[in-house]
């Protein structure tokens, strides 16, 4: 999987819930191959798709959209 894939990929499935989802949730959502999200593609999204990681559901970042 491409970078740009993996991009698509988390804006679709974020971009309908305004709740945002963890990284398990679009991990199964969106069918992604990675146990963890490459580091680099995620600061990469932050500047790219406005992405947010700051509130927690349990112990797991909830990934949004800016905005949402």
């Amino acid at each position: 999987m491409r970078y740009v894939e993996f991009r698509d990929s988390i804006e679709k499935g974020l971009k309908n819930n305004d709740a945002g989802m963890t990284w398990r949730e679009l991990k199964e959502a969106c069918e992604l191959p990675y146990e963890r999200p490459c580091p680099e593609w995620v600061a990469q999204l932050e500047r790219e798709l406005g992405l947010e990681r700051q509130d927690k559901r349990g112990n797991a970042l909830v990934w949004k959209l800016s905005g949402k």
